[in-house]
């Protein structure tokens, strides 16, 4: 079972951020996740950092401001994932309202594999572009640079994954994470560093003088589309990110959003005048990331791009269908992994690797997440694929890098990883068949090395107690509207409750009446529906609950344990 633990929170910036205004709650709340200072959580579009900061950024904006002068056909090779299509979108919108043609393609991940390969570049020269520009993928794409550059087509790469130990032969890379990059923030996702190009075009093409007798282009009718690939690709919530998650989600509440991220919002049945980062991660997300796991990403960029709201609800319809499917699928193949795994037990492994031939490339990377989740192990889950390799995504927990992990079983084991990339938390890889069995006695020794044995055994971090006179609708409500996520995390709290009431509701949910001294509470267990004791320590958020024109607080449970 996981510790609760408390999250460290330094008295004096606890006592600074008092001092200079911030409610007791919020002061002890943001001080616990390293602020210092308000301006850090004011999260205004003039904090942003420089766009100068990143390495060769005036390079590729002169590059793009020459394509531009020249009417020269621009091609984006986008990526099959969330962050991807946004960055896609951003990247036509931005780029079309800067003055530039240009178009897109979309690597299909069942038929052509990741990225920029040898393969994409012949479909894309069959568009007859003169640069290509990479969104969210490129920086390891040695093979399918060299590919382009063969066939005289330069390439723009703009990317924030790790590089491998050769970097492409392209015309200009701009990725906080390249060598020599000294950007503050190498938290960017593939959607950020696309927005952060074409502020850096803008200011290039200003420099020209094209903007002395026509309005700049507003390039904040572009932040929507960067919230929402920032929190569906689960990045870091830096300051930085944090600004530009803040400002895409006030202009959806404002009525600003676009055409398509309505549409989705309205497909997901949630109201866009009270959009969250929830709302993001959980609703949109994988709606969007469905196209890309068991259909075509076209689709999800063509409803991004929509400007008209009729057809883009049909596209998001698509989604949402598309999002339904894929369900299905990921609640077969987890009920099939279980089976497999009914002997397992964690306190044998450091790691967990599972594979069987007829699961879906598509959604194995969901299926480690949940494997990761259940087992508290760094997962990798393998399918096979139409090249007759295994595809493999994983999934970490704290305390191992897992592209550091993989990259240590690359290099002790030749020929072992076909190539393999991502982040310290998700990665994937490609091997060849008959081999899972190998790479996971591979995987578990360089796991064994790296982590530490405390790190399995799990640990919920919470902000402890919260004073009873705290506990408000308001309260709840200004939570659920704030940015919180990976690296930022949402408040939760611990208390001792009686539980006073409790029954199952929707079948599989346990909806509760918790009492601590003479105050009681409200509260839900969702997707849980064993009893709980008569006393329990719990682990809660504070919910905001609306029912029938009526607002009250309720309490999610997201953990007990007996008193």
């Amino acid at each position: 079972m996981p510790s609760i633990t408390i999250r460290s929170c330094p008295a004096d910036a606890r006592a600074a951020l008092e001092q200079a205004g911030l409610a007791p709650a919020w002061a002890r709340l943001y001080a616990a996740r390293g602020v210092n200072h308000p301006d850090e959580v004011a999260h205004r579009l003039p904090q942003l950092l420089p766009p100068a900061g990143l390495l060769h950024i005036d390079r590729a904006a002169a590059l793009l401001a020459d394509a531009i002068r020249d009417h020269k056909r621009l091609l984006i090779i986008a990526d099959y994932d969330a962050d991807g299509a946004t960055a896609c979108a951003v990247g036509v919108r931005g780029l079309r309202l800067l003055g530039a043609q240009v178009d897109f393609i979309v690597p299909n991940r069942l038929e052509h594999g990741y990225g920029l390969t040898p393969d994409i570049v012949k479909l894309a020269a069959a568009r007859q572009p003169d640069l290509l520009v990479t969104v969210d993928n490129g920086i390891a794409a040695v093979d399918g640079v060299a590919a382009a550059n063969a066939l005289g087509i330069p390439v723009l790469v703009t990317d924030h994954h790790l590089p491998g130990d050769a970097l492409p032969d392209a015309a200009c890379i701009v990725n906080p994470n390249q060598p020599g990059c000294g950007f503050a923030s190498k938290n960017l996702a593939g959607v950020g560093v696309m927005f952060y190009v074409l502020l850096a075009l803008r200011a290039e093409l200003r420099q020209r003088g094209v903007y002395v007798d026509t309005p700049e282009p507003d390039l904040r009718t572009l932040l929507d589309l960067v919230a929402l690939g920032t929190i569906a690709d689960v990045v870091k919530l830096d300051a930085n990110n944090r600004t530009l998650v803040a400002q895409g989600l006030a202009r959806v509440r404002a009525g600003k959003a676009n055409a398509g991220v309505n549409a989705l919002f309205r497909a997901a049945g949630r109201e866009p005048a009270r959009a969250t980062v929830f709302d993001l991660g959980f609703m949109l997300g994988p709606r969007l990331n469905a196209a890309g796991r068991i259909d075509d990403m076209a689709l999800g960029i063509e409803c991004l791009l929509a400007d008209d709201p009729t057809p883009a609800q049909r596209l998001a319809q698509q989604l949402d269908t598309l999002n339904r499917a894929r369900r299905d699928v990921e609640a077969d193949m987890l009920e099939e992994a279980l089976a497999i795994l009914a002997t397992f037990n964690p306190d044998d492994s450091h790691s967990l690797t599972a594979y069987q031939p007829d699961w879906h490339v598509g959604v194995i990377g969901i299926l480690a997440s949940r494997l990761k989740d259940k087992f508290h192990r760094p997962t990798i889950v393998f399918a096979s694929s139409d090249s007759g390799e295994l595809k493999g995504s994983g999934r970490s927990i704290p305390g191992l890098h897992l592209r550091d992990a993989l990259d240590l079983v690359y290099k002790r084991h030749p020929g072992l990883i076909v190539k393999f990339g991502g982040h310290a938390m998700a990665a994937g890889l490609s091997i060849p068949a008959g081999r899972h069995t190998e790479f996971g006695k591979a995987f578990e020794a360089v796991v064994r090395e790296l982590i530490d044995p405390a790190d399995l055994e799990g640990m919920i971090e919470t902000d402890g107690e919260l004073d009873i006179a705290e506990h408000r609708y308001e309260l709840a409500e200004q939570f659920d509207h704030a940015v919180w996520g990976q690296g930022f995390p949402a408040p939760l709290f611990t208390a001792t409750f009686d539980v006073v009431a409790q029954r199952v509701v929707g079948e599989k949910h346990l909806k509760l009446k918790l009492a601590c001294g003479e105050t009681s509470f409200d509260a839900m267990r969702f997707f849980q529906a064993d009893p709980l004791p008569d006393r329990i320590r719990a682990v809660y958020a504070l919910m905001p609950n609306e029912f029938n024109g009526q607002q009250s607080l309720q309490l999610k449970l997201q953990h007990w344990e007996p008193v």
